[in-house]
């Protein structure tokens, strides 16, 4: 009776499935802490905004008697009016792209582009393969910085971002010369603070982006 050969057990790599999931872990994290810190931001922002009465409240309103008068009044304006300005020149852009949905979904594609092929990766991620194709990071970098040229100033998004800025500002340019700052008092606190506090997701995302980068180089 010939004696039989024992059979050979597949042998998986654990090791490599729990890195795998690790890095998928950690970009996932990656992605909420920055679309957490944007909406803790936003909510914090708009939470300290200035009465909208206030803003439009006619008996305030008279014409500034030079530019001197009027840029003065502006300086003042922003600097109390601040969130409420940012909020309408938004609120503009938001129309403006949403009457034009072409603009609207390629914008949307770039920055989907640019967060999911670039920002959220890690240094552990494999590499992009398109069509067979391999690519690398810095092939990745250059595919992006020429779609967003191409869709930036060949398509209807740059005239449309611009149109609706132009508008936006001169939106706040209009009411903050008109709207007479006597009455406006700021603490010392926002004085010093000024625009940081509204902008300063940016740090908390640069940083939720960069620790899973750093940890998955080690």
């Amino acid at each position: 009776m010939a004696n039989s050969s024992p059979a050979v057990l597949p042998i998986s790599n654990t090791q490599q499935a729990t890195a795998t999931t690790a890095d998928g872990q950690q970009s996932s994290s990656a992605v909420r802490l920055f679309f957490a810190g944007i909406s803790e931001t936003v909510r914090s922002g708009l939470a300290n905004r200035r009465p909208w009465p206030e803003l439009v409240d006619r008996s305030a309103f008279s014409k500034p008697e030079s530019i001197s008068e009027a840029t003065l009044r502006i300086r003042k304006n922003y600097q109390y009016f601040r969130i409420n300005y940012f909020t309408v020149i938004t609120a503009v852009l938001a129309i403006s792209l949403l009457t034009n949905p072409f603009s609207l979904i390629l914008l949307a594609g770039l920055l989907a582009g640019w967060m999911f092929l670039y920002l959220f990766r890690q240094a552990s991620d494999p590499p992009i393969v398109v069509f067979g194709r391999q690519f690398s990071d810095r092939e990745t970098l250059l595919f992006l910085v020429i779609s967003s040229v191409v869709v930036i100033f060949l398509t209807s998004v740059g005239s449309v971002l611009v149109s609706a800025l132009m508008v936006g500002v001169a939106i706040v340019c209009a009411h903050g010369a008109f709207r007479v700052p006597e009455d406006l008092f700021l603490d010392e606190q926002e004085q010093s603070t000024g625009a940081s506090g509204f902008l300063s997701f940016f740090t908390g995302a640069n940083a939720a982006i960069a620790q899973p980068q750093v940890s998955a180089r080690v």
